[in-house]
C-alpha cells in the first residue's frame, strides 16, 4: 500500500483523515495496514498483549475498528478500553501486568481533519523515533506477521480513579472550573475532580468530534479564555483546560490569569525537591529562563531538553527525574506517580498544592523576576523543508552567538535575551519562542530570527508581527 511516509513522525503517526479537506493519509484501508504492521512490530521487540483506546474525533471510530482489525490478522490479544485518554492507555500499560503495550487513535490537540497513532511499550515508554520508522518500512514491505488474534475489552477507569485518589493528598474542597474543549476528557476530567471531593463548574466538556468552541490546545491563552471569565464568574479557586487526547493541562488561577506551561513547573518542582533534594527536573528547549534559575534555586538541577513528549519521558527515566515538562503543557510527574504525562493527573496535583496550602494559586508565583516571555509562535512551513531550514539556521547561529543544539538551536544573545527556533515533530511548522529582560532586548532577539529566516521562501513569515 502507498502511505505517506511524511505521517510517521518523531514520536508518533499523524496525518489527515478528513478527505473533505485534502487528499487524507488515513483511511480505513491504511489503518489496516498499519494495524497489521504495529502488530507485527510490537510481538517482534515486546510482546502481543496490547490494549487500545480511541478519543472522539469523527474519524476515530472507523479508523479504531481498521486499525484493530489490522492487529488481529497478525496474532495480536488486543484489549480495547473503548473511548480514552491517551494517559488512560498508559497508565494500562504501568498499573497492570497484562499488557505489553498500549496505542491511542488521536491527533492529540491537531484540528478536526487530522487523526494519528500513538505507542507505548510496558511500563508507558514511548515507541518512537527509529521505532517509528521501523512500522514505516513494515508497511511499506508488507512483510506483516499472521496469526490468529484475540479481541477483549475492559473498563479501567475505575482503576485510575482509585489509585489517584490514594495517592493525592487530602485538603479543603475547592471550586473548579474544566474546560474540556470538547474532548475526549469531558467525560473523565470533572468525574475524577469530583470523585477528589471538589465542585466543579464544567465548559465545553460535552465530547463533539467538530470541536466547535475553540481548538482542545491549552498551550494557548486564546483557548482558555472561557475558563478565565468563568473562573471570575463563579468565583473558582482554579480554572482548568485539557487538550484533545488528555495528556496535557492548561491552569488558570483565581484570578483569572493564565499562567505558561513552563512556569506551571515552578510550583510543581519547589514542592517536588523537598522530597527529592538535588533531583534534576526536565524541560524542553523553549522554557523560560526564569523556571531554569528557579530550579537550581530551590537545590535541584535544570536539565534543558528536547521538544517532545517521548523525549522528555526517555530523558526523565534515564536521569531517574522525579518531574519534567514542556511549553505545551505535557507535565511528567514521576513521584506518586508512573513518569508519564497525564494532563488531568497533573491537575490533581495543582489541586493538592492549593488544596493543602490555604494558599490562593496566584500566589505560588510571587517574587519571580519579571521578564518578558513570548508565547510559542508557529511558522508555516512544509515538512519537506522545515528539517533543512532548522540545519541551515542552526549553522548560521552557532558561529556567532552561543548555542544549545540539542533540538534546533537556542541562541544566547546576552544579558537576558534569548530565542529558539525548532521544526514540529506534529505539523508542518517552524516553532519559535523569546524572552528577555524588557521591551528593547525582546525585538532585537525576535529581530535577529526572524531577519533570518526571511531568506527562505519556503517559510510562511505574513502572518507574524514583531
Amino acid at each position: 500500500m502507498n502511505i505517506n511516509p511524511l505521517i510517521f513522525r518523531a514520536y508518533d503517526i499523524r496525518g489527515i483523515a478528513d478527505g473533505d479537506f485534502h487528499t487524507p493519509d488515513l483511511t480505513p484501508e491504511s489503518m489496516y495496514c498499519m494495524g497489521q504492521a504495529v502488530g507485527t512490530y510490537m510481538q517482534k521487540k515486546y510482546g502481543k498483549r496490547i490494549v487500545v483506546g480511541k478519543d472522539n474525533r469523527l474519524s476515530s471510530d472507523s479508523l479504531f475498528e481498521a486499525f484493530v482489525s489490522g492487529m488481529l490478522t497478525t496474532g495480536c490479544h488486543v484489549t480495547s478500553i473503548g473511548h480514552a485518554t491517551s494517559p488512560l492507555v498508559y497508565f494500562a500499560t504501568s498499573y497492570y501486568d497484562d499488557f505489553d503495550g498500549g496505542v491511542n487513535i488521536t491527533a492529540s490537540h491537531n484540528p478536526k481533519e487530522y487523526n494519528g497513532v500513538k505507542l507505548v511499550s510496558k511500563n508507558a515508554h514511548s515507541v518512537c523515533g527509529s521505532e517509528i520508522q521501523e512500522i514505516l518500512k513494515i508497511c511499506q514491505d508488507e512483510n506483516f506477521a499472521n496469526g490468529k488474534g484475540e479481541l477483549h475489552s475492559r473498563e479501567i477507569f475505575a482503576d485510575y480513579v482509585r489509585y489517584i485518589k490514594s495517592v493525592i493528598k487530602k485538603g479543603k474542597p475547592l471550586k473548579i472550573v474544566v474546560d474540556a474543549g470538547n474532548g475526549i476528557t469531558g467525560i473523565f476530567g470533572p468525574r475524577l475532580l469530583r470523585e477528589l471531593g471538589h465542585e466543579v463548574v464544567e465548559l465545553h466538556c460535552e465530547l463533539d468530534g467538530t470541536f466547535p468552541n475553540h481548538e482542545a490546545n491549552p498551550e494557548s491563552e486564546k483557548n482558555l479564555k472561557d475558563v478565565m471569565e468563568k473562573v471570575l464568574e463563579v468565583g473558582a479557586d482554579l480554572g482548568i483546560g485539557f487538550d484533545g487526547d488528555g495528556d496535557r493541562v492548561g491552569v488558570i488561577d483565581e484570578k483569572g490569569q493564565f499562567h505558561h506551561a513552563d512556569y506551571l513547573l515552578i510550583p510543581l518542582a519547589r514542592a517536588i525537591l523537598k522530597d527529592y533534594r538535588g533531583a534534576p527536573i526536565v524541560f524542553d528547549i523553549k522554557s523560560s529562563k526564569v523556571l531554569e534559575d528557579d530550579i537550581r534555586a530551590h537545590g535541584g538541577k535544570p536539565i534543558r531538553y528536547k521538544t517532545g513528549h517521548s523525549f522528555i519521558e526517555n530523558k526523565m527515566a534515564q536521569l531517574k527525574s522525579p518531574l519534567g515538562g514542556e511549553t505545551s503543557g505535557h507535565i511528567f510527574i514521576g513521584d506518586r506517580w508512573f513518569g508519564f504525562d497525564d494532563g488531568m493527573y497533573a491537575a490533581c496535583r495543582f489541586v493538592e498544592l492549593v488544596s493543602t496550602s490555604g494558599k490562593p494559586f496566584s500566589t505560588f508565583f510571587d517574587g519571580l523576576p519579571n521578564v518578558l516571555t513570548t508565547p510559542e509562535y508557529k511558522v508555516p512551513c512544509t515538512d519537506v523543508s522545515k528539517f533543512r531550514v532548522i540545519e541551515d539556521v542552526t549553522a548560521f547561529f552557532v558561529k556567532r552567538y552561543p548555542c544549545i543544539t540539542i533540538d534546533g538551536v537556542w541562541v544566547d544573545f546576552s544579558d537576558g535575551a534569548w530565542g529558539a527556533v525548532r521544526a514540529s515533530n506534529t505539523s508542518p511548522n517552524l516553532t519559535l519562542r523569546f524572552e528577555a529582560r524588557d521591551e528593547k532586548k525582546l525585538k532585537m532577539a525576535k529581530l535577529m530570527l526572524f531577519d533570518k529566516l526571511k531568506e527562505y521562501p519556503e517559510v510562511d513569515l505574513r502572518d507574524i508581527e514583531i
